[in-house]
């Protein structure tokens, strides 16, 4: 599956229509839940660890790519211009992970507590805080772009979340999970972040230091990661057919919580981006900058979340679910919110 040519605004027609192919593959693993139930049947027998093989495979497509772009060479450069880095910090490793966990809570216990049972309010729960605790990686390249962002800080504002992610992402979840009363397979969660996030890391760090290595920083730029266009959003897509034909019960039987999920997970990627901004104008930060900023924090890593999710409690969970409705809402929310970033580039200096 390949991407359109990008259109002038900087993002390719695929990308800008994801939420659209997003629910396509919904309703088609839905229907194939419902109809072709020998499909997800066969395809869960092959499982290793409580780790789907199928599934595994469509992730380790959707995450090495982007892996490969992140340069950590350019981690050297971090104490030129640290304030852009502290506010990126801050925001998603002490703010963002637990007001994902307080807003969520909130909705499914007390706001939908007629509409949702207890029960799957705690699997809801474990899906938004899997979100909550990984700050996104990949498309945030994207929504840089689209605001004329530093390209080279965004690089050294990713790698550094990789890096943060390796050591901070098992605890704060296994410490939410726990104040939300869900059991934490300790051993499932560290494999997970292994699998999906040591893995690709190394494989990705390993790629690029060799193409770069034996033709060139330019090739590998202009030649190499442009065959891999389409890769990781094809992965993703092919990844929801098979999540939503495991899914295809669970939906059918309370359609209305696909809305009741993305009402807390719209309110929160809302928030995160105004405290990013909002904290980035008060230190001063030039907008090429701060945009980014804001759209780290505010987007999430949802390659992983839907990877832990599925590790964790099963394609088939609640959870799983609610870490793709994640998908989802945040393409249109976060182009809403490029918008609003360009039309007030007028906050900042420089």
């Amino acid at each position: 599956m390949k991407n359109k040519t990008p259109s002038p605004s900087g993002i390719s027609f695929f990308e800008r229509n994801l939420t659209l192919w997003v629910a396509l593959c919904m309703v088609g693993g839905v229907l194939i839940g419902r109809f072709l139930p020998v499909i997800p049947d066969t395809l869960a027998k092959f499982e290793y660890a409580n780790v789907s093989v199928p599934i595994a495979f469509l992730i380790w497509l959707m995450i090495y790519p982007m892996m490969m772009k992140v340069d950590f060479a350019s981690i050297k450069d971090v104490g030129k211009s640290p304030k852009g880095l502290y506010v990126t910090w801050v925001v998603n490793w002490l703010i963002k992970p637990f007001t994902m966990f307080g807003i969520a809570w909130f909705f499914f216990f007390v706001v939908f507590s007629n509409l949702i049972p207890e029960e799957l309010a705690r699997d809801y729960l474990a899906g938004a805080v899997l979100l909550g605790a990984a700050p996104c990686t990949a498309m945030v390249f994207v929504w840089s772009h689209l605001t004329k962002g530093n390209p080279a800080y965004t690089v050294v504002q990713v790698a550094t979340n990789d890096l943060i992610i390796l050591v901070a992402f098992t605890p704060i979840v296994a410490l939410l999970l726990g104040i939300g009363g869900i059991t934490i397979p300790w051993d499932t969660l560290f494999l997970s972040v292994f699998l999906f996030v040591v893995i690709p890391l190394a494989g990705g760090v390993f790629t690029r230091h060799q193409v770069v290595k034996t033709k060139g920083l330019e090739y590998f730029e202009k030649s190499f990661i442009p065959k891999f266009n389409g890769v990781t959003i094809s992965g993703l897509l092919l990844t929801l057919v098979l999540i939503f034909s495991f899914q295809g019960e669970v939906i059918l039987k309370n359609p209305l919580h696909i809305v009741l999920i993305a009402v807390p997970l719209i309110l929160q990627t809302l928030l995160i981006f105004a405290i990013a901004y909002s904290a980035s104008r008060w230190v001063k930060l030039p907008h090429q900058v701060a945009a980014p900023a804001g759209m780290i924090g505010a987007s999430n890593f949802f390659e992983l979340a839907v990877a832990v999710a599925i590790t964790l409690f099963g394609a088939g969970s609640p959870a799983a679910l609610a870490t793709i409705v994640g998908v989802l809402v945040e393409v249109p929310v976060m182009l809403g919110l490029v918008k609003f970033a360009n039309r007030t580039r007028g906050w900042f200096n420089g």
